[in-house]
């Protein structure tokens, strides 16, 4: 028996992007907000037929104000801690009314959309559990590092260092003192077929990203670093170019776990030092060059983890074929 083709993927290009955006105009997102531009794109990747399960959080809060919405697609309010298991109970009514014959037979994507507090704090037994039981359903991480539509307050997901309104800096405490929560790791660690981390700064990455999380048949998670200008403390038109250096300094490296396999996308080879990445942002205006370095350090560490992960996949991938 001929072994089947591998099926070739086709990815959005520069020029010929959907024109339709489904989060709109209109809402209510800080200048410069990350979130608001990554929900665009999104949306513009997945298209019409979907039905959207989002966490209360930034997102919600900007793009609900009743009685008026930036969503152009079915969506659902839900609450800080199930945007998993809304989504998980969405994707299997789904199933069960095109089995009985109430719904046409035809792939209706369902997204769930949470911040990180939603995600690796509150919801995280949630999206644990929809992820083991395997269901058919893209998990998108807005990252914004906080909860900033409540005040900027610390999340698990808060980067070592960063000044928040309940980490704050001081004579005795140099801001977040432990080290941010790898939640793609954890979303590995389920065995799903597709993980995947993105920017909307590289927003062909991040939409072909989306693509393939899609097109993937069960759960698939994305984790979605978004610049928050007004809790990071840095100027709305610098939003982008501060998450282009979270990748080029490989503090936020870009990078897929395909059925295990690791890929990374970006940075390339060539690391940026941490320091320009951190003098952009306010929240970290008061850390000396010791605990500057203390991050590089860890950094380049964790670069050289997620490099020794590909090239594991590599070899792992040249032994199946040869065996």
């Amino acid at each position: 028996m001929m072994p089947a083709e591998k099926k070739v993927f086709e990815g959005f290009k520069a020029r010929e992007l959907p024109k339709e955006d489904l989060f709109t105009q209109g809402h209510r997102a800080c200048q410069g907000c990350g979130g608001a531009l990554a929900l665009r794109l999104i949306t513009k990747a997945i298209g019409r037929r979907v039905i959207v399960a989002n966490a209360t959080g930034c997102m919600e809060i900007i793009s609900s104000a009743f009685p008026q919405t930036a969503w152009d697609v079915p969506w659902i309010h839900v609450a800080f801690e199930n945007a998993a298991a809304v989504a998980a109970g969405v994707e299997s009514g789904l199933k069960a009314m095109m089995r009985k014959g109430k719904l046409k037979e035809e792939k209706i994507f369902v997204l769930a959309v949470a911040g990180d507090g939603g995600t690796a704090d509150i919801g995280l037994q949630a999206l644990s559990g929809a992820l083991e039981r395997g269901h058919d359903f893209v998990y998108v991480c807005i990252d914004n590092e906080a909860y900033m539509n409540t005040g900027i307050q610390r999340s698990s997901s808060t980067p070592y260092g960063a000044r928040t309104t309940t980490s704050p800096a001081g004579k005795k405490s140099i801001g977040q003192m432990t080290w941010k929560k790898n939640m793609p790791a954890i979303a590995v660690a389920h065995d799903i077929p597709y993980v995947a981390t993105a920017c909307p700064t590289y927003y062909l990455d991040l939409m072909n990203k989306v693509k393939k999380a899609i097109e993937t048949p069960g759960p698939a998670y994305l984790h979605c670093l978004s610049a928050c200008p007004t809790g990071w403390r840095c100027a709305p038109n610098l939003a982008i170019e501060v998450g282009r250096l979270a990748v080029e300094t490989g503090v936020f490296p870009l990078y897929e776990v395909i059925n295990g396999r690791y890929k990374i996308n970006y940075p390339h080879r060539r690391l940026k030092p941490v320091k320009q990445y951190l003098e952009m942002q306010g929240r970290f205006r008061h850390l000396t060059d010791e605990y500057i370095e203390i991050i590089q350090e860890r950094v380049s560490k964790e670069m050289a983890k997620l490099r020794a992960l590909e090239r594991f996949a590599s070899f792992y991938e040249s032994v199946l074929v040869n065996f």
